[in-house]
């Protein structure tokens, strides 16, 4: 038996709080105008370059096809590359450019703003232990 109350339904508050937080740091970011979802594939490529779209599809939990749409905008403003050399179309890599690393830079005070903005109204410890049991649901993020 299933119940029709939403307080029970764990998907329904994940996607909830989810979409909420996504506002706050849409906010924040469009000023650096980079979405916060771009901004974690330039900080994920800033901290490991030379993914391989498979490794990066990982990192971001999302599917390639996915991640192919997000990159394109970021190709095209030339802030990410897939350099030509050795590599061959199943073993894809994509690097951040300097362009890239200005943006990451640029967009990083704004990331900082929205991330105090949560923390102040949540709560720092809170928003510390929420983090990690995130990041225990989807797996360990040292690697990153």
């Amino acid at each position: 038996m299933h119940s029709n109350d939403l307080t029970d339904d764990d998907c329904f508050a994940l996607r909830q709080a989810s979409r909420h937080i996504s506002k706050l740091y849409e906010r924040h970011l469009s000023e650096a105008g980079i979405t916060p979802t771009q901004f974690s594939i330039l900080r994920i490529l800033g901290r490991c370059p030379n993914l391989t779209m498979a490794e990066l599809a990982k990192a971001m939990v999302m599917d390639r096809t996915t991640l192919v749409r997000l990159l394109k905008p970021l190709l095209r403003r030339g802030l990410v590359a897939a350099p030509a050399e050795g590599q061959s179309n199943r073993r894809l890599s994509f690097v951040l450019t300097g362009k890239g690393l200005t943006k990451l830079d640029e967009a990083a005070a704004y990331w900082a703003a929205a991330q105090a903005s949560f923390e102040h109204s949540f709560g720092q410890q809170q928003a510390a232990y929420l983090r990690s049991e995130l990041f225990r649901m989807t797996g360990d993020l040292s690697d990153r």
